[in-house]
């Protein structure tokens, strides 16, 4: 792909979905998943069948996995292992990188990732199960690593709140990522748990515009709320990482500095970012949502964000695809790392401990790691 195109080499978009059936919604379109054998696309047959089509609903279906704990070995997350209560997200953060994932499911990384959605209602069972095992040793597990664990519909189905349980009741470490005010609901389990040195939470901020936010993260708290919750958080004495992720080069990159200052006030300890990245479905569903929103800059950002990978949209390497090179990426690092250093955030990380654990059913001794 050559370095210097742009936008004026995308033709307009003739599958882009109606905005009143798209309405509270971050993708544009719905383009059948790249693993299907078939696709399918609407069109108008000249009697205006599409008025006739209703706007996108979400959907939960449950998910029958029989394990619950994912495991990677990637150098570019500090966690090895994770649990994610749900797939797909009714947040609708058009940037997020979990969305090819849903073409597994056969479904679009589109809107069908924002309004098909799975719920796994034994997720607490499975924990449990898998705590059980004999061979189990403990280890910082991750919530929300993929898809956010206090999306909407986890304020009915609850199952975040259930694992949180039986995470309690084993004295096993936790972290957790999440850019819902939802999280504060918990306190009262986290609380005690982080007494114990044994939870932390991450709170994802890109901006603190509730406008740029209303249109790219549409079903999320707003910039003040999220801010809002880090204070309930360390308040009651819960380590907060505030994640400005991602950063997107002329759009929210001037953000940097107010993001961190906004959060150290409200008590978060530490701070982390993540580049833009635009790999498979993302590369389309994102310009999409750009020449819409912000046609003025699109152009700009996308150059930018290029210049950063080689010419290219996305860097898959470890080490470059959360950062990207060259001397724009060497300046984000740098404001990131030398407003973390002048507001003191990132002093005080201490790792969560493992020697409590309580394997469950073990009679309430603890487990010797001897």
């Amino acid at each position: 792909m050559p370095s210097n195109r742009d936008f004026s080499d995308y033709p307009a978009m003739p599958d882009v979905v109606d905005s009143e059936r798209r309405r509270g919604r971050g993708a544009r379109t719905n383009r059948t998943g790249r693993f299907e054998a078939q696709a399918h696309e609407e069109f108008d047959d000249g009697w205006e069948t599409l008025g006739e089509l209703e706007a996108f609903k979400t959907e939960v279906f449950e998910d029958t996995s029989k394990s619950i704990i994912s495991h990677n070995d990637s150098p570019d997350v500090s966690f090895d292992s994770s649990i994610n209560p749900y797939r797909g997200c009714e947040h609708g953060c058009i940037y997020c990188y979990a969305r090819p994932s849903h073409c597994y499911l056969g479904h679009s990384a589109g809107l069908d990732f924002e309004t098909k959605l799975y719920a796994k209602p034994n997720a607490a069972v499975l924990l449990e199960r898998e705590l059980k095992r004999p061979g189990y040793r403990p280890e910082t597990i991750a919530i929300g690593g993929n898809t956010d664990p206090y999306q909407p519909i986890e304020r009915e189905r609850r199952i975040t709140r259930a694992i949180l349980e039986v995470m309690a009741t084993a004295n096993h470490p936790i972290g957790i990522i999440t850019k819902s005010a939802l999280v504060a609901r918990d306190i009262d389990i986290l609380g005690p748990m982080a007494a114990k040195n044994l939870a932390r939470v991450a709170v994802s901020i890109t901006t603190l515009d509730r406008h740029v936010a209303r249109a790219m993260e549409p079903r999320t708290a707003t910039p003040s709320r999220r801010l809002d919750t880090v204070k309930r958080l360390a308040d009651a004495g819960i380590p907060v990482t505030v994640m400005v992720a991602p950063i997107i080069p002329g759009l929210t990159d001037h953000e940097i500095e107010p993001i961190l200052e906004a959060a150290r006030e409200a008590g978060a300890r530490d701070a982390g970012y993540v580049l833009l990245r635009l790999p498979l479905e993302i590369k389309d569903l994102f310009r999409e949502w750009l020449r819409e929103e912000f046609p003025d800059r699109a152009d700009k950002v996308i150059s930018l964000l290029r210049s950063m990978h080689g010419g290219r949209d996305y860097t898959a390497d470890f080490g470059v695809r959360q950062r990207g090179r060259g001397p724009y990426a060497s300046q984000i690092a740098l404001r990131f790392r030398l407003t973390k250093k002048r507001l003191g955030l990132g002093e005080e990380r201490v790792p969560l401990r493992t020697d409590l654990f309580i394997r469950p059913g073990n009679g309430g001794q603890q487990l010797s790691l001897l």
